[in-house]
């Protein structure tokens, strides 16, 4: 690992650390104080190909923390690890430990269904059941037992609408096709789906890539308004989202965790050069 001096329109003059990526270990603070998941030492591996490389991080409680990094560099396959949504594809393989409350996710006795409850997941692309409005919320209090009673199930469901900011949009029409929705309000209703299982962890992937810039701003405030009760993990390729809702942000090259720490200092004043580059547009 070399020091050099990298002459910036930010940081005249600022030291960044720059070589060969191989040889790189994790600029900034990887640890936290109170982490609800920490990742040590992950590999992921599509058949012979190596997607991660020796990431280890803390995710902290009640914290936002954004991915960022360009096309390819690992992000969302790391984030898929986070809920073993990566156990779908055959030939994909994950060495090191992940944990969430010093649970080890990986360990054979986990249940994965109770797991997703935990760390739930929102997608790219808006994707509600082809169900009623009301029925895509209560799908996962149901088959997880979390109301007795329908009084109770109607409870859990204008909860998690309220909290999705979407409760007065469609309180009068609970029982029409939640796909009769517009996109921003469709990924406002996932969000609500899954909140409603009340997870520890939600993990978006570019979740406003689908949207208009209005729809997009609805869920950045959602974003912000939920860090309170949970801890959110979000793939972005939108620099400016990343500064505008997150505690932290980690970049990632070629599979490797560059650099993670404070959105502002990571923004600001990044460590390394291919951080800098990245955010000044140098490449993407």
């Amino acid at each position: 690992m070399i020091e050099v001096t990298v002459s910036d329109s930010m940081e005249q003059g600022t030291n960044r650390t720059v070589g060969p990526v191989a040889s790189e270990k994790t600029l900034g603070s990887v640890y936290v104080d109170n982490p609800r998941m920490t990742a040590r030492n992950v590999d992921v591996f599509y058949g012979d190909k190596q997607a991660i490389v020796d990431v280890s991080l803390d995710i902290g409680s009640s914290q936002v923390i954004s991915f960022i990094g360009p096309s390819g560099c690992g992000k969302s396959t790391f984030l898929r690890c986070l809920n073993r949504m990566n156990d779908t594809i055959d030939i994909c393989r994950i060495d090191g430990e992940i944990k969430i409350d010093e649970q080890d996710i990986y360990d054979p006795v986990v249940d994965v269904v109770s797991l997703r409850a935990r760390v739930g997941m929102v997608f790219q692309k808006p994707n509600p059941f082809p169900k009623s409005i009301f029925d895509n919320v209560a799908y996962g209090p149901r088959i997880h037992g979390l109301a007795a009673t329908k009084v109770e199930l109607d409870q859990v469901v204008e909860s998690a609408l309220h909290r999705a900011g979407l409760w007065t949009e469609v309180k009068d029409r609970l029982d029409q096709p939640g796909t009769g929705l517009s996109g921003g309000q469709q990924q406002r209703l996932c969000i609500a789906r899954a909140i409603a299982v009340s997870p520890e962890v939600i993990l978006m992937d570019e979740p406003c890539s689908a949207l208009d810039p209005i729809a997009t701003a609805k869920v950045e405030e959602l974003i912000y308004e939920l860090r309170e009760q949970y801890t959110i993990v979000i793939v972005t390729h939108s620099m400016q989202q990343a500064a505008r809702v997150s505690d932290r942000t980690a970049y990632f090259h070629l599979g490797k965790l560059i650099e993670v720490g404070d959105t502002k200092q990571v923004f600001t004043n990044p460590m390394h050069e291919l951080t800098q580059d990245y955010i000044t547009g140098r490449f993407g």
